[in-house]
């Protein structure tokens, strides 16, 4: 079945030396699904999204300005990426990929990018290695198939969806669920529908029982006909810039508490990686590859 999004470009970008960004973990998480038996006809390759489609929904002057380059230096730096046409191109095929991840979970009931979660992104500026918020780009997507008036988007990534959450508070059709650490980035929160800040150095008993209560109130708030997931790894215990303590085995549980709800309840999901930040590489796929393994993709 193809379900599964991928673009090499994904782990094409050149980045400064010891620079906190694992662009290599995209390519990485490909490489180890295939090694592990998964079909290259499996994989869908995504087109870039277009710009057009951006500034129906994002502010035009910023969009403009960052893909053109010209976007003060000040904004570029709050993103963390020195601006190149690769970094711009690279960042509209990966908005694309998960918009096609949408448009796939409607119709295969489950769909997996293998990157994205660009939550940091707001209509008008970027952050923490986001330019465009694609999962908000997704969630409309979604509602523009018949049937689906109410998206639901799941963020477990470590850090608070601010920008998603922002985006998604004048658009009663758009939830947000959030649990995130108290303590962690980004210091200013937005308002989700419901946020769920966790201490530092949780365990797997204790964020998984936060999820499960989580998870009723929402579906029972929300009522939604599909689901985005951001399975951000950055809760993982090794994670350099998480503060949580949650194993592999705690994130796989993770993972498939949330799956196993959806395919329960009929709800179509769309999965996206989210953050990750072990510098040893090999590690930090194992640990994406949790949702693979939630998902059924590999054994």
């Amino acid at each position: 079945m193809q379900n599964l999004v991928f673009h090499p470009i994904y782990s094409q970008l050149d980045l400064p030396p010891r620079h906190r960004f694992p662009i290599e973990k995209y390519q990485g998480i490909f490489d180890a699904l295939v090694a592990r038996g998964v079909s290259k006809s499996s994989f869908v390759t995504p087109d870039a999204i277009s710009i057009s489609d951006l500034v129906q929904v994002y502010d035009k002057s910023y969009v403009t300005d960052l893909v053109q380059g010209t976007l003060d230096p000040k904004a570029m730096r709050r993103i963390g990426f020195p601006w190149s046409e690769q970094l711009i191109k690279r960042s509209l095929t990966a908005v694309g990929g998960t918009v096609k991840t949408a448009e796939l979970a409607i119709e295969k009931g489950i769909a997996l990018n293998l990157t994205g979660g660009y939550h940091h992104a707001f209509a008008n500026f970027g952050s923490g290695f986001c330019l465009f918020n694609d999962l908000y780009l997704a969630a409309l997507k979604m509602l523009s198939y018949s049937g689906i008036d109410r998206v639901l988007i799941i963020d477990l990534d470590v850090h608070q969806g601010d920008g998603t959450a922002k985006l998604a508070s004048s658009n009663d059709a758009v939830y947000t669920l959030s649990l995130h650490g108290e303590k962690n980035f980004p210091y200013r929160k937005q308002m989700s529908n419901m946020d769920f800040p966790l201490p530092n150095k949780i365990d797997d008993d204790g964020y998984l029982a936060v999820l499960d209560e989580a998870l009723t109130l929402a579906m029972r708030s929300a009522t939604p006909d599909a689901v985005i997931y951001d399975a951000g790894v950055d809760v993982h215990m090794n994670d350099d810039l998480g503060l949580l303590n949650l194993t592999t085995k705690g994130v796989f549980e993770r993972d498939s508490m949330v799956l196993s709800l959806c395919k329960q309840l009929g709800l179509p999901v769309a999965c996206v990686i989210g953050g990750g930040y072990q510098r040893d590489i090999d590690a930090l796929v194992e640990v994406h590859l949790q949702l693979y393994k939630a998902a059924g993709v590999i054994s």
